[in-house]
């Protein structure tokens, strides 16, 4: 076996950041240890937290650890920011936030830029998630960059959705009910002691009980969207109203938090889970190493140099050149 993959099944917190940094590096020898990982995954319980910006994920997270650590439960977090503009690195970092479970062996805080990757998260979030879940974590904690509602590739990495929202932003379901809140489990509307949370939990669980048989009321989009939320393993979205600065209403949402998992595990849909995020893995591979194929292959292609130079020169179209592309290096035919 590996050496890094050996560390990280001892639960090595050097063995896992050394390979870790050689997966953003995009080393190839993290590929040969994440292969030696990925038989002994499948056993977190994975939580992924998104969400508008400024609604307080991050201080809600540092609370949620306390709890899921008196239960003696070992967590991991991948804390997703977006690049900086000079570094390309994360613009927040791990540095600054969490800093009071710096120390404590029972916690690690991974935070990865976006780099423009899509859905508020990381290329590499899939292979974070691994190597933490082959430490043995009990809890992985994703959290997204906060970039709004196009955030719901988080979906397919986790076992449970938490959209963190705040009061006070009028009609907040007509904003963003076409991305984020289709894909919770778990709504959570912070900083309850600041701002007007009534009409939006209101709102919350009327979208929940429009698309019943009961339910007169509400567009037929209103009702699709309530559709696409309700019923999801037999679970009802539920609703936490907290003020994670003051650390109040964090308890009911971490219970809310494990009826889930349970309800996963009696419905069979947490081990489904890992069929879920395998098969993202297995097309994110396929698809990186095919598109890496055929661009090496058309650096020195001579079809390819000319329908370029048609683009340019003879008015052509690049749809057209990209499937006569297509169609000499994959048979492709349209």
């Amino acid at each position: 076996m590996g050496l890094l993959a050996n560390g990280v099944l001892k639960a090595d917190i050097k063995a896992a950041a050394k390979l870790m940094r050689y997966i953003e590096e995009e080393d190839t020898n993290a590929i040969d240890e994440l292969k030696l990982l990925y038989a002994n995954t499948g056993h977190s319980h994975v939580i992924g937290i998104t969400g508008l910006p400024g609604s307080g994920k991050s201080t809600l997270i540092d609370v949620m650890i306390d709890y899921f650590r008196s239960s003696k439960k070992t967590v991991g977090i991948i804390a997703v920011d977006p690049s900086s503009p000079f570094t390309g690195g994360s613009f927040l970092g791990d540095r600054i936030r969490m800093q009071k479970h710096s120390f404590d062996e029972g916690v690690f805080i991974k935070s990865l830029p976006t780099k423009g990757w899509r859905g508020g998260i990381s290329k590499v979030t899939s292979k974070m998630i691994t190597v933490m879940d082959a430490m043995g974590k009990d809890i992985i904690l994703v959290e997204t960059a906060g970039v709004g509602q196009t955030e719901v590739d988080i979906k397919n990495l986790v076992h449970t959705t938490i959209v963190v929202l705040v009061g006070g932003l009028g009609d907040y379901i007509q904003i963003i009910k076409a991305g984020i809140l289709e894909i919770a489990d778990i709504f959570v509307i912070n900083k309850a002691d600041k701002n007007n949370t009534e009409d939006l939990e209101s709102d919350l669980k009327n979208l929940f009980s429009l698309g019943t048989d009961s339910a007169k009321d509400g567009s037929e989009n209103d009702k699709a969207n309530a559709g696409s939320i309700k019923g999801r393993a037999g679970w009802k979205p539920s609703v936490y109203l907290t003020e994670a600065a003051n650390n109040k209403g964090v308890d009911k949402l971490i219970e809310g938090i494990f009826a889930h998992e349970n309800c996963l595990r009696l419905t069979g849909k947490f081990d489904g889970y890992f069929r879920s995020k395998s098969n993202s893995d297995m097309k994110e591979i396929i698809s990186d190493y095919l598109s890496n194929l055929l661009f090496e292959k058309l650096e020195n292609d001579s079809l390819y140099k000319k329908l370029l130079d048609d683009l340019i020169h003879n008015g052509s179209d690049p749809y057209t050149a990209a499937e006569k592309i297509l169609s000499q290096f994959l048979n492709f035919k349209k």
